[in-house]
């Protein structure tokens, strides 16, 4: 496979990754770190980065309203519970690992 078909597969995949996190979200990102080890918020991070290392400029919210869809503070808003007791122990667990 030539470098550019494998580069159309790979945004294609982070593209469908994005639209099942935009189904899917009943699934909050602290459930994500806990399995996971990763997070909406982190794919915005890793976004910026990967963006800054080719010389483009983006910022976090910018990045995050990508990956999110809308506006961090309207999907919040929206969709995102405040984390339980057993999730915020799951999670430090997790980080403990």
């Amino acid at each position: 496979m030539d470098q550019n078909k494998q580069n159309e597969i790979e945004a294609a995949v982070f593209r469908r990754l994005l639209a099942h996190l935009d189904n899917r979200k009943d699934v909050q990102n602290i459930d994500l770190m806990i399995l996971a080890g990763f997070c909406r918020n982190c794919l915005s991070k890793w976004y910026k980065a990967e963006a800054e290392k080719r010389g483009e400029e983006i910022d976090y919210e910018a990045a995050r309203e990508l990956v999110y869809g809308e506006p961090y503070d309207s999907w919040k808003e929206k969709h995102q519970a405040k984390a339980t007791a057993e999730q915020l122990a799951a999670f430090e667990a997790a980080q403990n690992k």
